[in-house]
């Protein structure tokens, strides 16, 4: 994206934009600074000390997702795809995400483990919780890579500096308070970055909208664009999946994207686990994702609806969406907007508001990954039984190791005109086969620790060969079908041979699984307390999944 750094996507900021950004980036490390004062053990490090509120943890669970491929991404894929978008939060993250606290959170919380991978160690052995340590880890980079990549091209764009230079100052900045603060202090700047997120893009959308003629001024001149009245319902979706039948198309929306890839994702990633596990309570720990599921609804309405509008009045995106030439690309989309709308001051919010979300992306990544490869591969298979001080000066290295990393990977984000495209490949690689050993390990006792690991391999290996297929036009899966399709193998195969070696290998004796599979675990020790900080029908997890499954079906029909 060196096209960042022509003057067509130049942002005119003036002096007060700098003063409110560098308001804002004084706060971020000031949270880092006084989050270092509560951090004296790994366990603060790495998990908070399990202390956190279910309010704070709620909005840092949404604010970790809320990063650059979510904001940059989804209104790329609002300008290229319209409402079929709405898709990746109303069907393929919040049912996953109430899935994740009424029914995962029990176990992960109640096992008092520190990180999935620790989880996949106690079900499955440690052949498995390498695999998983490994492919965790190897994801987070490549993701930190993205968002890092996005933050800089910020920077190139607001000073004109080169990508390597923006690249490296961004780093800098994110590094320093995730090394300062561990967990705590990236989830304390992800409840602020949230807020200020909003703020930017609230004005954002409704500033364009009426730039269009309101919304129905919207619905018609995206409905006459190219891409027509498709781009206006959010079925069949046949564009973003690349399948022509609308059957198919809606299948693999459902299965592809809000099953497989949507549970994998949410229930089985640590980066968002890990905000629920830094709770105080059981019941806090399960609040966490369905806190979190209520934004979640809304956050559609602040990035696709502004790509949808970049889409039909930003000139240089009109052009690039009819020809599929020139100095953009839907990437581009928000940053247009921002640059033909917003006067001096509203832009400063914005642009904090877009970095916000970069630096809250990339200090996920940074802190989850941390965790995993200090616990689950140092500690576990290299360095073992020393002090705690150890591992917690361990955990800081790491961090700056991760980071180095990910300003190499960060440039492989670079090849790909829709971030989209390249994040969801991702998660079929890793979050789809170990979602399938999960969900199968933690209701099927029988499943054996040898088909732990191979069916994680195997599913993997299906997923890339998929990827490979698309990529050689062996199968011809445009839009984000590739990753559906990747995703939905991954699964399948995943789940057969890790049934047919459960059926020749030996499982683990049933007393080794007691909070490790459901049906071998009391239900009193799954159930969360609704005494003290936790009484109230309001802080009742089951109902408040309810209250956002109903909110959810009426979204999708009102905009079906």
């Amino acid at each position: 994206m060196s096209v960042l750094a022509q003057d067509q996507l130049r942002l005119d900021a003036g002096a007060v934009d700098y003063v409110l950004l560098a308001v804002y980036f004084a706060f971020v490390l000031g949270i880092g600074y006084l989050a270092r004062r509560s951090v004296s053990t790994s366990l603060d490090f790495f998990l908070s000390g399990r202390a956190l509120p279910a309010w704070v943890t709620g909005l840092a669970f949404v604010a970790a997702n809320l990063g650059a491929v979510e904001v940059i991404g989804m209104s790329a894929n609002g300008a290229e795809y319209g409402m079929p978008t709405m898709h990746y939060f109303w069907v393929g993250a919040v049912p996953a995400m109430l899935f994740l606290g009424i029914v995962m959170m029990p176990f992960y919380y109640g096992s008092k483990v520190r990180s999935v991978p620790e989880f996949m160690l106690r079900r499955f052995g440690k052949p498995a919780h390498l695999v998983n340590g490994i492919s965790f880890a190897v994801a987070q980079v490549l993701i930190a890579g993205l968002n890092l990549y996005l933050l800089a091209s910020i920077v190139n764009v607001l000073l004109g500096w080169p990508l390597w230079a923006s690249v490296l100052v961004a780093a800098v900045i994110v590094l320093t308070y995730t090394a300062l603060g561990g967990l705590s202090a990236a989830i304390y700047n992800e409840v602020l970055q949230f807020f200020v997120i909003v703020a930017a893009l609230l004005p954002l959308t409704l500033v364009g909208l009426r730039k269009v003629g309101g919304w129905q001024g919207l619905m018609d001149r995206v409905g006459a664009s190219p891409g027509g009245p498709e781009q206006l319902s959010a079925w069949p979706a046949t564009e973003l999946t690349g399948f022509t039948n609308s059957f198919l198309s809606a299948l693999g929306v459902v299965f592809g994207l809000g099953f497989v890839l949507a549970f994998g994702y949410w229930t089985t990633n640590f980066v968002e686990v890990q905000r629920a596990m830094a709770s105080k309570s059981m019941s806090a720990a399960q609040r966490t994702p369905i806190i979190g599921a209520f934004p979640k609804l809304l956050i559609p309405f602040i990035v696709i609806i502004p790509g949808m509008i970049a889409g039909v009045a930003v000139q240089d995106m009109v052009a690039f969406k009819a020809t599929g030439q020139g100095g953009v690309d839907y990437n581009d989309a928000l940053l247009l907007l921002m640059r033909d709308l917003l006067p001096n001051g509203i832009l400063g919010v914005a642009l904090a508001g877009l970095l916000a979300s970069f630096m809250a992306g990339m200090a996920a990544n940074l802190s989850s990954f941390n965790t995993v490869f200090t616990y689950d591969i140092w500690q576990a298979y290299v360095v073992k039984d020393k002090p705690d001080q150890y591992y917690l000066q361990m955990g800081r290295w790491v961090t700056v190791g991760a980071t180095v990393v990910a300003i190499g990977t960060a440039f492989i984000a670079a090849g790909y005109e829709n971030l989209m495209d390249y994040l969801q490949q991702l998660f079929s690689f890793f979050n789809a086969p170990l979602f399938a050993t999960f969900i199968l390990g933690m209701f099927w006792k029988r499943m054996t620790p040898t088909a732990g690991w191979l069916g994680l391999v195997l599913g993997t290996i299906s997923a890339v060969t998929v990827f490979g297929l698309a990529e050689t036009e062996v199968l011809h899966l445009p839009g984000q079908g590739a990753s559906f399709v990747g995703a939905g193998t991954a699964f399948v195969v995943d789940i057969v041979v890790s049934v047919l070696v459960s059926l020749v290998t030996r499982p683990k004796p049933e007393a080794e699984l007691t909070g490790l599979v459901y049906s071998l675990t009391p239900r009193a020790t799954l159930q969360a307390s609704t005494s003290g900080e936790d009484a109230g029908w309001f802080r009742r997890p089951g109902l408040m999944a309810g209250i956002v499954l109903v909110i959810t079906i009426a979204l999708n029909i009102i905009f079906g």
